[in-house]
Order: structure tokens, then sequence, then C-alpha cells
């Protein structure tokens, strides 16, 4: 299968699938961190989607569209037009993605506010319904997909607050090391989303 993993400069998913034989590329502003430029396209994603795709799995940025950033909506109890414009761009992108002219897509997301009035995601996923000791509650938009099915449930954790890991660590690079797939939850993604391919 032709892959477009959509904002993934992880490479996280693309990866998994690249083990599985699927033509799969990432696509981001930025460059890849995951070590396979050749499977990179850096660029807008908007300009690659009518290149013959079988499938998509977008992660769009969720910063302006999070239901944790709600409040910030309304500082002081008064609407932030700023922050509202942000928030609309931002669903303009994913409106994009989600219903883009390709078979199968996926579009991952946090809660959304509702204030932005996109539709209600098909399933809601988590780290420790994977494998990973956290909680990170994850939205999926699904076309032509069945939900994932969990692959190893860990007792639910009371908080990801764990002093020092790498997902909550903050910084300048908070944002973008929350933004990566679980490991877990990518090889789930590339088995239960795709077929062997054909190897005769």
């Amino acid at each position: 299968m032709k892959i477009l993993v959509a904002c993934e400069e992880s490479q996280a998913v693309t990866i998994e699938l690249r083990k599985l034989g699927h033509e799969a590329y990432s696509c981001d502003l930025l460059p890849c961190s995951g070590g396979h430029p050749e499977w990179h396209i850096q660029g807008d994603v908007l300009e690659h989607l009518d290149d013959g795709w079988d499938m998509m799995i977008a992660h769009p940025p969720c910063t302006y569209l999070s239901n944790a950033g709600a409040r910030f909506l309304y500082p002081k109890g008064v609407l932030d037009q700023e922050r509202l414009g942000k928030g609309m761009e931002s669903k303009v992108l994913f409106m994009k993605l989600l219903n883009a002219p390709i078979e199968k897509i996926a579009v991952e997301n946090p809660v959304q506010s509702r204030a932005f009035g996109i539709r209600k995601y098909d399933q809601t996923i988590e780290p420790y319904h994977f494998g990973h000791p956290f909680k990170k509650k994850t939205c999926l938009w699904l076309k032509n997909l069945p939900p994932l099915v969990p692959t190893n449930v860990l007792e639910k954790p009371e908080s990801t607050k764990i002093a020092g890991n790498w997902f909550n660590k903050g910084g300048k690079e908070r944002q973008k090391n929350r933004s990566k797939t679980f490991l877990g939850i990518a090889k789930a993604i590339a088995e239960q989303w795709t077929n062997p391919p054909n190897r005769d």
C-alpha cells in the first residue's frame, strides 16, 4: 500500500509501516527526526493529498483545537479573537485532511473544544491500552478503517506525571515530545490497518 503519514516528523508510524513492506512516507513542515529522510516529504501536506495514496494517517496540530486549551479562548471572560482565529485555521486543516480524496483515512487529535463544531470522534484510545504506563486520551476519526483493538492493556495509571520521563519533561521540546506516537500504538496502526503486501 502507498500510505501518507501526515504531520509526522518523528516517523514512528512510518517506520512501522515500512517494516511491513508498505510504501509509507511521513510529511511535515519540519525535517524528520526518525532517521529516514528518504521516506520524508518536508513541506505542506495539503500539496500532496492528490498523489495517489491508498491510505492516510494524519496527526494535525492540536494546540488551538484541544479542549485542554479551551480556557484560553475566554481569558477573564472575554473571547480572545486572535486565538479563535487560529483555532478556525486549525479546523480548516483538520477538515481538509479528514475529507481528503483518499480511500482510507484516520485523523488523530486530543479531545477537542466544542467551540469549533467538529463532528464527534469514532474512537478513543490510551497509551496504557498498548503497553505504555501513561494516560493520554487520544481521539480517532476514521474513514473505511476499523477501530484499533488494544494489544497490551496495563492497569490504568493514576497519573502520567512521572518525574524525568521524556513524555512529560518540560522545556521548549515538550510539545514536540508529547506529539510523538507511542511505539505500541504505532505498531497497532501498522498491523491492524494494513494487509500484508503481496511479496510474489
